[in-house]
């Protein structure tokens, strides 16, 4: 089950369990929607491309799964992207849709 980052790897700005602007990589890299602008898409660690992150149920519909039984991580993540680098690094592939990465 994805860990639901509390916040942007970047910025550091809170996303909460239940933030819309919360984005995700196929690695759960986490950053704001913000932020994957201006990577352009790009994910730093990755190269992979991002996705809006689900939000878990707060209330146990079935089968006890939602956020009260498997709560959000609380581990904060926070490595500024080196923007000159990422543009650099993603030179090659930010013209790929990140399905053909």
């Amino acid at each position: 089950m994805l860990e639901l980052r509390p916040s942007c790897e970047n910025c550091n700005v809170a996303l909460p369990p239940a933030s819309l602007e919360a984005r995700i990589c196929t690695y759960e890299c986490t950053f704001c929607a913000t932020c994957v602008d201006r990577l352009g898409n790009v994910c730093p660690n990755c190269g992979g491309g991002f996705v809006p992150r689900p939000v878990r149920p707060v209330r146990n519909w079935k089968g006890d799964n939602y956020l009260g039984k498997d709560p959000a991580s609380t581990k904060i993540r926070h490595r500024p992207v080196d923007l000159d680098e990422h543009r650099r690094f993603s030179a090659q592939i930010r013209a790929l849709r990140p399905e053909e990465r």
